[in-house]
């Protein structure tokens, strides 16, 4: 299962009981962070979760509001006693604008390994995510992250048989390891039927419509997109700006076919945003207005 919290949506500057844009997910005792803005350190103490376990952190793009609660959160990290690597994974000049913001966290007691994304897509496996980076349509280099926690397939004991696999191996080969016997290489497929249904989370900020959010998207049992505006009459200036309304959003998610839409990265203009979810409902039934530490767990498919 992938715990998933939205720590801050608020877009351009933090208002009272809004932070700037953070998204935490948690999967096997491994933590990821997409983006990281002013007070993301201070919602996951609100949370209740840990900096200890941030082994990931993605950026989307390297706008203020996106990466300046980066310095604290690295230093908070060090300071709950972090000594394993952290990942970080964003577009094409990203040791660069982290290192210059070290400047005020120089001293580290953990490396920091980067890994810079350049092309149309790219995906990378940590730990159990698989995660692929796609870009999107904003005034500077952004991309949108796709998470995907897959599922190996069911045990099946007459195939085991079948094949001759040493019980002795079952529990083995069910957590992924490859065995030899006698000369014999013993495989999880061995024993495994085909994968089964895995788990999907899409987010992406700052953006225009693109035809990448929808092939990136498809499918996915939650998908967290920005809606910097809501109020009507908003669209030249999402327009003029790279980013997107509320129907913009809902019009993605109703093309990615996904379970659930999340809005997010509001303009600080967009005080309550509740207040247009109605409009929003009509193109996307199950959207909802994304707030603060709003949190859900995701599962896999128990009938599968």
């Amino acid at each position: 299962m992938l715990d998933v919290c939205l720590l801050g949506t608020s877009g351009m500057m933090p208002l009272p009981g809004r932070w700037l844009t953070a998204l935490m997910t948690r999967l096997n005792g491994s933590s990821l962070l997409i983006d990281c803005g002013e007070g993301t350190q201070i919602a996951i103490k609100e949370k209740g979760w840990s900096f200890h376990s941030i082994d990931v952190i993605c950026f989307t793009h390297y706008h203020g509001d996106h990466i300046s609660g980066l310095p604290g959160l690295l230093l908070s990290m060090g300071n709950a006693d972090r000594t394993e690597p952290v990942t970080m994974i964003g577009p094409k000049g990203l040791e660069r604008v982290v290192n210059a913001l070290r400047v005020i966290a120089p001293e580290l007691p953990f490396p920091i390994q980067f890994i810079e994304v350049s092309g149309p897509s790219e995906t990378i496996t940590i730990k159990d995510y698989n995660i692929t980076a796609f870009r999107v349509n904003h005034n500077v280099t952004c991309y949108g992250y796709t998470i995907d926690v897959n599922r190996v397939g069911r045990f099946m004991p007459e195939k085991a048989l079948e094949n001759g696999v040493p019980k002795e191996f079952w529990s083995r080969l069910q957590k992924g390891e490859t065995l030899e016997k006698d000369g014999v290489v013993f495989t999880p497929d061995s024993i495994l039927g085909p994968p089964r249904k895995g788990i999907k989370l899409t987010y992406c900020t700052d953006t225009r419509p693109v035809p990448a959010i929808v092939e990136h998207a498809k499918g996915s049992d939650l998908f967290i997109c920005e809606g910097m505006y809501g109020e009507a009459g908003k669209e030249k200036k999402a327009a003029e700006n790279k980013h997107m309304t509320f129907y913009e959003a809902a019009d993605l998610a109703k093309r990615a076919e996904v379970s659930e839409l999340w809005l997010t990265h509001y303009s600080p203009s967009l005080t309550r945003p509740e207040e247009f979810m109605k409009d929003t409902k009509k193109i996307f039934p199950n959207a909802k207005a994304g707030k603060d530490k709003k949190s859900v767990t995701l599962e896999f498919n128990k009938d599968e």
